[in-house]
């Protein structure tokens, strides 16, 4: 079980190389009891978990479901986040209603676990945030809860990018109940830059202190794999690339993962909705958990008049999920969708399409669809397949459709409104829109093949720790 000092320390990475590394030699898979995340992944059986889960079968070679993130929550604003158990929605709950009703989210967890373990040899753990959160030792599943439960080797991930790893290091240790803190065998110090000699001396006074062994220490690495969670948007770099898309960041943005595959690219910039979007090559409008909170957030702010009138030069605007129901015409919500009752919202009105939110379900699948859109953009490509994954509630009325019978797109062609996640993983799609922007610019797209991020992750990651250390805890 790795876990971790604090809230994005690298623990999703860690299981990540380790889920790989270890699959090598054991039959795999990774466990989260409990994630809090927007950015999700929809498994072949419909199922909705946490993307960070979903990348981890992949690198165990594993299919992903939802045994491997029993419990999603996704936050909806007001307090209030959308409970996914087993993939499936339940109820949207207060955090005071929630976890009044833990000892049940418990034994959905401990099933889930039980399911996992007697398929593979090696269950690979993730924590959630600092393993000590003291105030939640009563109702914790996904720290300590399954920790007791499972009562497994663990490892301890401190950041040192954000200063103090050695203090937040050993007050986590100190603040770990008496039970646990025998439970972790090793250290792992993540995120280093600059000369290792400087850092020794900490670390042998570190291991002398807790007793317990460096495994290693990372170097910061710029890999590029999906983001569990929104507090990466705060990491990312822009990389003054000339070809500029301008994100729209609404407050309850979910699955920006999509737009990750355009990072090496383009330079995307992540933009408040009361920000000036300057003069982009491109605008997206991803995903949102709260498509009428965030509608209404952007209209307050004049962003919605800022993307009319991009829109208007020519510009190319994507709205994906949430973003492309906000491209429409018109949104009506029984107040499932939003946090403010019952609504009838008027949308951009970019496409001549209408949004109803009228049961509390979710459509969850897999697909794979053909390109039906004209223009520069989808033109080339009509007749090839796409694939990605759906993840939405309501129902938008087209008549004019972009990918088989999904979608929507304006006359011109560069207004273009999907449901379909994972859009630009496909090389085609990818490679037209990039190829679009490009042309406009007088430049040349060249698409280069990535590689094998995960595998290599996993070398990075084995080359700064200390494997034979883990081995000898999977097997003693």
């Amino acid at each position: 079980m790795v876990v971790g000092t604090g809230s994005h320390v690298g623990k999703s990475m860690l299981v990540t190389a380790l889920c790989r590394s270890i699959s090598r030699r054991y039959s795999v898979a990774p466990f989260k009891a409990q994630n809090m995340s927007l950015n999700s992944w929809i498994t072949k059986n419909g199922e909705e978990i946490g993307i960070a889960q979903a990348l981890q079968a992949k690198a165990c070679g594993v299919e992903p479901n939802a045994d491997m993130n029993p419990i999603l929550l996704k936050p909806k604003g007001s307090h209030i986040s959308q409970v996914v158990i087993l993939g499936k929605p339940f109820a949207d709950k207060k955090a005071g209603d929630y976890y009044d009703s833990i000892e049940s989210m418990a034994a959905v967890v401990k099933e889930a676990y039980e399911r996992l373990a007697h398929a593979h040899d090696v269950i690979v753990i993730e924590g959630a945030g600092c393993a000590a959160e003291i105030n939640l030792y009563d109702r914790d599943i996904v720290n300590i809860g399954i920790a007791r439960m499972v009562r497994p080797k663990m490892i301890l991930v401190g950041d040192i990018e954000r200063g103090g790893v050695f203090a937040s290091i050993y007050g986590t240790l100190e603040l770990l109940p008496d039970d646990i803190r025998p439970l972790i065998c090793g250290i792992i110090i993540n995120k280093f830059r600059g000369d290792i000699k400087l850092l020794e001396p900490g670390v042998k006074q570190l291991e002398e202190l807790t007793g317990l062994p460096v495994l290693g220490v990372i170097p910061y690495m710029d890999i590029k794999i999906p983001s569990e969670d929104s507090v990466s948007i705060r990491d990312k770099k822009r990389n003054g690339h000339p070809i500029r898309i301008a994100v729209i960041r609404f407050s309850h943005i979910s699955n920006f993962t999509d737009l990750e595959p355009l990072e090496k690219y383009a330079d995307i910039r992540y933009i408040e909705p009361d920000e000036d979007p300057g003069e982009p090559d491109a605008v997206i409008l991803p995903g949102t958990k709260n498509t009428i909170d965030d509608l209404n957030e952007m209209r307050s702010k004049g962003m919605d008049k800022k993307i009319v009138a991009i829109a208007k030069k020519g510009i190319p605007v994507l709205g994906i999920c949430g973003g492309y129901q906000m491209l429409g015409k018109e949104i009506t919500d029984n107040g499932l969708e939003g946090t403010v009752g019952a609504v009838r919202l008027r949308g951009l009105g970019l496409l001549n399409v209408t949004t109803h939110f009228a049961m509390y379900e979710k459509k969850t699948c897999q697909v794979e669809k053909i390109i039906t859109g004209s223009g520069d953009i989808l033109g080339p490509l009509r007749g090839q397949k796409i694939r990605g994954y759906e993840i939405h509630m309501g129902e938008t009325e087209s008549t004019v459709h972009a990918f088989g019978n999904d979608g929507s797109l304006s006359p011109n062609g560069l207004i273009i409104g999907t449901y379909l996640h994972g859009l630009f993983e496909n090389e085609n799609l990818r490679s037209s829109f990039l190829g679009y922007l490009y042309k406009r610019k007088n430049m040349i797209f060249n698409n280069t093949d990535e590689g094998d991020k995960i595998e290599e992750l996993a070398r990075f990651v084995e080359a700064n720790i200390d494997m034979d250390s883990i081995y000898c805890m999977l097997e003693n």
